[in-house]
């Protein structure tokens, strides 16, 4: 990969910014509370932002990319919008030490894709509206879900750990990274291909064909989990990896005592789920077409994560036969004190507040702070992660995050243990 110098120089910059950043001494201090957190010991709520509207988000060229090169241009972009996090809306996050080099990986997938008609507001942003036409229409359609074939490219993976090697050299080391996890979604999969209004019908009509479904998608997922088992495609993910829908992954509880550094197993990981389109389901109904099936991949991991937007608050009864449940999405829809009460203390409640309150047409810090100090005056003595995400506009206005950020982080200092 021959880069030109600027693009050359460009991302040595950048990198530079990195490796001065990563060696803060904050980050093991930040580092430490996550592991507390997560390891159910008592710390005050930790905060951490995520999907954030990126293209609503460029201060004075921070973000404008400089690099010709196509593969420059990914890598600078991660670059400077971890570097711009940092210094408008940290929160609690973790920077690393040195550069990921993501392995060379290939699959077959599962033999179909969404067909669909998209509606924008904004032509810059990824957030739209989707009408899907369905492809599973009759029971004979469920064979359609095929099982993907995995293939690494190690020639790949060489060139690209060495071309990186190569132009950070000095500044920060450079580590292969391959699959942190996954997440874990059928039923995203499954209502792309049979239409969100149709499955719902489904699960009453035709509730032997949905169960035929979901159990052929999840054995096609499992499959694809033991590939990248094979081929050692896994790397540990508790460190600053995003788990779930919800924050880092750090814990002394993995990567467990059965651990080989050469080859992590799906047992020295994180894994979690989540059947967001189950949110109006009951909790007899998501257990008999979601959680039942998606045990059989939750139990292969060492802990889990459940949940994203879908209100668990009722479903906590069917969340506690996941043996190595560890964190549960508290969505911005939960009953607070019912989900107080069923999680009590011993999960950590991942807490989302809703994002809307930065999509107004004039911002108003005063309710976003109203709504946190709510949750957290009723959650005391709980483990809490509140985590910004889901974050589709800012109308253009990106210190509504930044100052979001500073007072979440004020906020929570007053509930320190």
């Amino acid at each position: 990969m021959q880069l030109s110098t600027n693009d050359r120089d460009t991302l040595r910059r950048l990198a530079e910014q990195q490796a001065t950043i990563s060696q803060l001494p904050v980050h093991k201090e930040k580092a430490e509370l996550w592991r507390k957190l997560n390891d159910l010991e008592p710390v005050r709520p930790l905060v951490w932002i995520n999907e954030i509207p990126w293209n609503e988000m460029n201060v004075a060229d921070e973000l404008t990319l400089r690099c010709a090169d196509p593969w420059a241009r990914e890598i600078e972009g991660n670059l400077r919008r971890l570097l711009y996090q940092w210094r408008h809306m940290p929160a609690d996050m973790v920077v690393d030490d040195y550069i990921s080099c993501p392995l060379a990986v290939h699959s077959t997938g599962f033999g179909l894709s969404e067909d669909v008609d998209i509606v924008k507001t904004d032509e810059t942003n990824d957030v739209v509206s989707r009408h899907f036409h369905p492809h599973i229409v009759n029971p004979e359609d469920v064979d359609k879900i095929k099982t993907p074939v995995v293939t690494y490219d190690r020639e790949t993976t060489e060139a690209r750990y060495t071309a990186m090697c190569e132009l950070f050299s000095g500044i920060l080391p450079v580590r292969k990274v391959g699959f942190k996890g996954r997440w874990f979604a059928p039923w995203d999969e499954l209502i792309r291909w049979w239409g969100v209004e149709e499955a719902m019908r489904d699960l009453v009509d035709r509730p032997e064909m949905v169960d035929a479904a979901i159990t052929r998608l999840v054995d096609a997922y499992l499959c694809e989990l033991d590939q990248w088992e094979a081929l050692n495609l896994l790397t540990r993910n508790d460190d600053n990896t995003r788990i779930g829908s919800g924050g880092y992954g750090y814990t002394a509880a993995l990567p467990g005592p059965d651990f080989d550094p050469a080859h992590p197993h799906t047992h020295n990981l994180w894994g979690c789920a989540t059947a967001q389109i189950f949110g109006a389901v009951s909790p007899k109904m998501h257990w008999e077409f979601a959680l039942k099936h998606e045990l059989r991949w939750l139990q292969r991991w060492g802990l889990t994560y459940y949940g994203c937007c879908e209100p668990l608050d009722v479903k906590m009864g069917i969340m506690r036969r996941i043996p190595n449940l560890r964190k549960v999405s508290t969505s911005p829809w939960v009953n607070i004190d019912r989900a107080v009460k069923e999680v009590g203390g011993d999960y950590v409640m991942s807490r989302k507040p809703n994002p809307a309150v930065l999509a107004t047409d004039v911002f108003n810090p005063e309710v976003a702070c109203a709504d946190l100090v709510t949750f957290l005056d009723r959650a005391r003595g709980c483990h809490i992660e509140i985590i910004l995400k889901d974050v589709s506009t800012v109308r253009y206005d990106p210190q509504r995050v930044w100052a979001w950020e500073k007072m979440a982080m004020a906020l929570v200092q007053t509930y320190a243990p």
